[in-house]
């Protein structure tokens, strides 16, 4: 009996599962009932679930490799998973049993789940669609393995300061260990840095670090829903290769002793270090290398065969660069083919285009990454001259197809020269891939058009478009039960595979039970998301109210600000005697450590909001909140909560978006301008179920061009002129004057997301929101045509559109 075929434990019988949680209690945590803590009583759970896939894990890890199947491997430098014990019963269909088996134990699940720490690996939407990616790859039986890091701390935890001002701490989610990670020293890998180049007279070179820095992986399962598969994400911590001077420690310098130690831990400690100094931009671009040269190494040497004839990698593999951050990869194949295995310059050039392709997550061109020349070559020297014969050979390319254009050459050039010697990593990323995809039709269309026109034009059929997608697992399977068990009930249950059969549900819009009870269940999703936040946070809310929704990171392109004018003009008409339609507005956002303005409005946000909540005129018609440390566990009380979701970002501006998809799928309704994905969504769901403000990408892009002036809209619009004022003269910040002026002049002399452009369209179409909710049977017939009609937003339809577009992987079945 092969290993794979050893059966694992029968967890189904409620009996056994608590006889396999009292075992683990006893022998894993080592502990009985009397001794045991909460944690002791969560880690053994979540151990005991994992035993139920481990046996799957390992036959589909047999499977793949014997049938020498073709792998996705996703490099992504996030990964925000969420919570896993929820999602491993749901995969492993135990949910039932486990709440069964504990209750024996006089012991509740959802008590136990409450003591499971997020791990906190990503920022915001890019490492939760690499999450959702995982899950649907698993679920389609897809062989794929995902690479990034183990951030020791991740992203910082939020808290607010007496004054609302954001303030970062340290988000120890390993503090208490980790129940779903395997750790595997054994199979570590030496990552390199610095050093010296040698040539031998051929292409090949010889490169000798002078810093060696050890890359150990964590292994994660990753289940399919109904597939059987169980997937790997691999994730990789960063040791000192040697981890103690002894000698520089007897002699009593301690600190320097472990000087080595600390600088490679390091490169794993904390998810995007701020990089506003050179400090802490070499320490991204060390991350950003020690993660995919660790991962092509492990592709290489532990999945392919001994004798695997590298000139044929692009048949076994697909590497998908999740925006820039892995570009450094295509160099480092090309270092490892030419170097290390002695391919031709050419040859191995053909095979690394082949097996990489590239996903930009961008229309900012501040957010496309550069690294100065002096760095590379002092931390990656061999990675450079590689990096300057691509160029060389693409500028050549270049100078045949456009004949005595040399403004072209420069301009499409890998390495800019201004202001200082750099390199562009999406044009490498474009220059080395097979294929470039933008995340939604308009932003590939901009991308094309926009940020990479030369390049399209050069290539033409390399670009193409991948809608981004969400689990329906998760974010409604799991977040939304109730809703879910009333989908299952009139439509059956291949939806959570399947989510275009949600199509079905179009016919009950005129049911008014069928509505009546959707209804019912958002209002129970708000009583829920109310005692949520009355535990976490002491918030209290109205559940009577219009749940007003934009949680999302704090930039100011996604216009949280134009969402703030909306509230103070809300709060004016309150103050003048007017009634309102009462009306939760619920923020939720972190802003990056460095980034003053965004932490600036989070403060304003703050403010405002507690003006508000001492005003006693607003009681009931109006609550501003903004819970801290919004992440993955409270989105999934929160979005089935929301009664209307703000998807308000400038067009052109936002390139996908995933969020505006999990709440229209949960049912909310969305104010939005013709952005990235709400085009889609509003193509899908109907503009009549669609609230849309603003102006198009179009009319932006000539405004713009025209001479935009802020200032006049200030001049010719009262109720924006008030309600800036009012901001501006300390209204809302306890009668402080110009406390937060400069967030007003910025608005009025620069404005570059068109905030004020924008404001009367959406004043506009708020007014048209509480018109329609005074009906509630049309606004209960438009929710239940927003979740019928966003079936093609599920992840498994975007993982689909790779495999037909770009990766060409088959399925795996594998079978118990």
């Amino acid at each position: 009996m092969t290993r794979s075929q050893r059966p694992g434990p029968n967890l189904q019988d409620p009996e056994k599962f608590a006889r396999e949680f009292t075992e683990e209690l006893r022998f894993g945590q080592g502990v009985d009932f009397v001794r045991a803590s909460d944690t002791d009583l969560y880690m053994a759970l979540a151990r005991t679930v994992r035993q139920a896939m481990i046996s799957r894990w390992i036959q589909t890890l047999d499977t793949q490799m014997a049938r020498n199947a073709k792998v996705v491997v996703y490099l992504s430098a996030e990964y925000l998973l969420g919570r896993q014990l929820d999602n491993a019963l749901l995969a492993t269909n135990l949910q039932a049993t486990a709440r069964h088996a504990l209750a024996s134990l006089d012991l509740e699940l959802d008590t136990l789940r409450e003591f499971e720490v997020e791990p906190g690996l990503g920022n915001g939407g890019l490492g939760r669609l690499a999450a959702c990616f995982l899950d649907s790859l698993a679920t389609m039986a897809i062989p794929a393995v995902g690479y990034g890091i183990r951030y020791e701390y991740g992203i910082f935890q939020q808290q607010f300061n007496e004054e609302g001002r954001q303030v970062e701490v340290p988000d120890s989610w390993l503090r208490r260990g980790s129940p779903w990670e395997f750790p595997h020293p054994e199979m570590s890998v030496n990552v390199g840095f610095g050093g010296t180049v040698k040539h031998n007279g051929t292409e090949r070179a010889v490169w000798t670090p002078d810093t060696n820095v050890v890359a150990v992986p964590y292994n994660y399962m990753v289940p399919g829903y109904r597939s059987d598969a169980v997937n790997t994400l691999r994730l990789w911590q960063a040791q000192a290769a040697e981890n103690l001077d002894l000698n520089e420690f007897n002699s009593g310098d301690f600190q320097g002793a472990v000087r080595t130690q600390t600088e490679a831990e390091s490169i794993s400690k904390i998810l995007y270090p701020e990089d506003s100094t050179p400090q802490g931009k070499r320490l991204r671009l060390q991350q950003q290398y020690f993660f995919v040269a660790a991962s092509i190494h492990d592709f290489i040497h532990n999945v392919l065969p001994g004798d695997f004839d590298l000139r044929r990698l692009h048949e076994r593999v697909v590497f998908q660069l999740n925006d820039t951050h892995p570009v450094i990869a295509i160099p480092e194949l090309m270092r490892v083919l030419v170097d290390a295995n002695g391919l031709g310059w050419d040859e191995a050039w053909e095979v690394t285009r082949k097996c990489f392709a590239y996903t930009c997550h961008t229309l900012l061109p501040e957010a496309l990454e550069v690294w100065p020349v002096d760095l590379l070559e002092e931390l990656l020297p061999r990675h450079m001259e590689i990096i300057y014969k691509i160029n060389s050979r693409f500028l050549e390319d270049i100078a045949d197809a456009f004949p005595g254009n040399d403004w072209r050459v420069r301009r499409m050039s890998i390495i800019e020269e201004h202001p200082v010697r750099a390199v562009r990593m999406a044009y490498l990323a474009t220059v080395g891939s097979s294929k470039v995809n933008g995340v939604a039709e308009l932003h590939s269309k901009l991308l094309r058009e926009r940020v990479l026109p030369d390049f399209a034009e050069l290539y033409p059929d390399r670009f193409t478009n991948v809608t981004n997608g969400v689990t329906p697992r998760r974010f409604l399977k799991l977040s939304n039960p109730e809703l879910s068990a009333l989908i299952t009930y009139k439509i059956g249950n291949d939806w959570v595979t399947n989510l275009e059969e949600l199509r079905e549900l179009d016919q009950y819009a005129d049911d008014p039970k069928f509505v009546a009870t959707v209804g019912r269940i958002k209002h129970e999703n708000k009583v829920r998301l109310a005692e949520v936040l009355k535990k976490r946070d002491g918030i209290v809310l109205n559940v009577d109210s219009m749940f007003d929704v934009m949680v999302k990171r704090l930039h100011e392109y996604k216009r949280q600000l134009l969402k703030l004018l909306h509230v103070v003009v809300l709060h004016q008409r309150i103050m003048d005697g007017e009634s309102i339609t009462p009306r939760t507005v619920i923020f939720g956002a972190k802003a990056a450590p460095g980034y003053v303005m965004a932490k600036e409005i989070i403060g304003l946000i703050n403010s405002v909001a507690a003006t508000i909540d001492a005003d006693p005129r607003a009681r009931g018609q109006l609550q501003v909140v903004f819970p801290p440390n919004y992440n993955v566990t409270l989105a999934e009380s929160l979005i089935p909560a929301a009664d209307l979701s703000e998807q308000i970002s400038l067009a052109g501006k936002e390139a996908s978006g995933t969020g505006n998809m999990k709440f229209a799928l949960n049912g909310a309704l969305t104010v939005g301008t013709l952005d990235g994905a709400n085009v889609e969504i509003r193509e899908l769901v109907g503009p009549e179920n669609f609230f849309l403000f603003g102006m198009t990408e179009e009319e932006a892009t000539g405004l713009r061009d025209a001479g935009y002036s802020p200032i006049w809209y200030y001049d010719n619009d009262p109720v924006l002129h008030r309600a800036l004022e009012a901001i501006s003269h300390g209204d809302y910040s306890g009668g402080q004057r110009f406390a937060y002026g400069h967030v007003v002049d910025s608005l009025l002399t620069d404005d570059p997301y068109m905030v004020l452009a924008d404001f009367a369209s959406y004043i506009e179409a708020q007014n048209e929101v509480e018109k329609v909710w005074a009906d509630q049977g049309l606004w209960q017939k438009m929710v239940v045509h927003n979740i019928a009609r966003s079936g093609f937003f599920s992840s498994d339809r975007s993982i689909q559109d790779y495999l037909d577009r770009i990766w060409h992987a088959p399925s795996v079945p594998v079978h118990k």
